[in-house]
């Protein structure tokens, strides 16, 4: 049987995340939306659809053939929104032809190759409208991840949850003897070959399970408490890692950090607080960046979504940055701040808008086009060399497609602020 991800519609509400990423890229808990859909179905054979422009670079990325046209109907097909969150979820891939919902959203479709032929779709949506027109329809209870905070106030759920499936509880790196573990070692703590902890460092399992990945090194006065997770490669530096932190593969980690997502391949080295933000790829935060989670009066957290503030109903939220991001030194951002990807913040000593639109730089209160694309894909080339990887020609074709999606909200902020 075959599995084709696909994006609705609902992608939209998650920016800057899905800007350079399908919807199933993003990650949650120990996984990423599409990891955890694998994990359920090892056997199965994948398809993948997403946004046109994208496909060239996400194909390289998952050694697939992506948004493949003559596949759609050469099967039985099971297909899946990219954006459910498929953690708990072993529903047989074989049966009836059926349409899940949840609400007024399609979750996922179970159908026959012929059913499929007979929509004459050439993309997965298409594909999917048409057989929600014509299969029965059953409402299930699978969630859908519907804006960037559901990332957020699902993670340390997800954590735990990833790390039971994972079955994995070892120590199979070097834990110095003036470390100090504490809860459950034989039920809550998996570390992975080539992982050092060092002395002083304390992992506190107590209230949920610690995964630290292959060649991970937690420092000298570093606590990290459960449930959380580092991945391989990554390096917390003093840091106080408080629950529900999920900590990609290679980032560089310090100061305090609560319930935050780190992507991959990001940088917090120095002190500051993030707290329930979710940090893409290739973001480095100057010394002292730090976000509010929680306003004064304990009111719930706005944040802009499409252009209009959108009320969370949530009262803990943090910023959202997007990929290849930079702040200076200082940079302080309100609760619910929506950075997008490619821009560079440089603070006079205020609070960020709760709005700053991709690719744009903002110095003395004020947004400008800086040194333009040219520059940020040249800075974003040297970033990655650090890590020993290639920003490939269809990775930089992807960000030029990203940047004419996102030019005329960075041409509208730069007007605003000169006042025309």
């Amino acid at each position: 049987m075959r599995i084709c991800l696909y994006e609705d519609a609902g992608w939209d509400n998650l920016y800057p995340l899905v800007l350079v990423r399908p919807v199933y890229e993003l990650r949650c808990g120990m996984l990423t939306l599409r990891e955890k859909v694998k994990r359920a179905y090892p056997e199965a054979e994948f398809l993948y659809f997403m946004r046109d422009y994208m496909a060239d670079a996400w194909s390289q990325k998952l050694g697939a053939k992506v948004n493949d046209a003559e596949a759609i109907a050469k099967g039985d097909t099971f297909f899946i929104n990219g954006r459910a969150l498929w953690s708990g979820f072993k529903m047989s891939l074989f049966g009836p032809e059926e349409v899940g919902v949840s609400g007024d959203t399609l979750v996922y479709v179970r159908a026959k190759a012929d059913t499929i032929a007979k929509t004459g779709a050439t993309d997965a949506a298409s594909a999917v409208e048409s057989l929600a027109a014509a299969l029965p329809k059953k409402e299930t209870k699978i969630t859908l991840i519907d804006y960037p905070w559901d990332l957020i106030h699902r993670n340390p759920g997800e954590i735990t949850a990833d790390f039971k499936a994972a079955g994995k509880v070892a120590v199979h790196g070097k834990v110095h003897e003036m470390a100090a573990i504490i809860g459950n070692k034989d039920r809550d703590i998996y570390i992975g070959e080539g992982a050092e902890i060092h002395p002083t460092a304390v992992l506190d399992a107590s209230e949920g399970p610690i995964y630290i990945g292959e060649d991970a090194i937690v420092y000298p006065h570093t606590r990290v408490e459960g449930p959380s997770f580092i991945g391989d490669k990554s390096r917390l530096v003093g840091g106080k890692i408080r629950e529900g932190c999920s900590i990609g593969p290679v980032c560089r980690i310090g100061g305090e950090v609560e319930e935050s997502i780190f992507h991959a391949y990001s940088n917090k080295y120095h002190d500051g607080f993030i707290g329930h933000a979710y940090i893409c790829e290739w973001v480095n935060l100057g010394a002292l960046t730090t976000n509010s989670d929680l306003k004064n009066d304990y009111s719930t957290v706005d944040v802009y979504v499409k252009g209009h503030l959108m009320d969370t109903k949530d009262t803990k939220v943090g910023s959202f940055i997007g990929d290849h991001t930079k702040t200076g030194i200082g940079t302080a951002f309100n609760t619910g701040t929506i950075v997008g990807m490619m821009c560079n913040l440089l603070t006079s000593g205020d609070l960020m808008p709760k709005f700053i639109p991709s690719f744009s730089w903002y110095f003395r209160n004020k947004f400008s086009k800086g040194k333009g694309l040219k520059a940020g894909l040249a800075t974003a080339k040297i970033a990655m060399g650090r890590r020993n990887v290639e920003l490939t020609e269809a990775d930089e074709a992807m960000i030029r497609e990203a940047y004419a999606l996102c030019k005329d909200d960075l041409l509208a902020q730069v007007k605003k602020s000169r006042g025309k």
